[in-house]
């Protein structure tokens, strides 16, 4: 399978996320919490949620809006998947920041 790009998987994601944004009618703070919720429900991995943490903080999101959306998922996605979603946004943000420090050091 031939592809123009080297990263057909990721433009693959990217698009796709586009044109749900685009058909979606969510605000953008309401768009990232309902994408966080359905993180967690689905047992995503850190990376997933890394991908999401520069639109949240673009959308103003803040911490406490996102302990709230895991307290008011928690009765229906159990709490062994609230704490793993905890501990996997405790990572990506790790991630996040690793990335960050890095694209300074280097512009530096």
């Amino acid at each position: 399978m031939s592809t123009a790009s080297e990263t057909p998987v990721l433009d693959t994601l990217a698009a796709m996320t586009v044109d749900s944004i685009e058909r979606c009618g969510l605000t953008p703070d309401m768009l990232m919490l309902t994408r966080i919720a359905a993180l967690a429900a689905s047992d995503a991995p850190p990376i997933s949620y890394v991908a999401h943490i520069d639109p949240a903080l673009k959308a103003g999101l803040t911490a406490d809006q996102l302990q709230d959306v895991l307290v008011a998922i928690a009765p229906i996605v159990g709490t062994a998947r609230i704490m793993t979603a905890a501990g996997n946004i405790a990572t990506a943000l790790g991630i996040a920041i690793a990335v960050a420090d890095a694209e300074i050091e280097a512009q530096g």
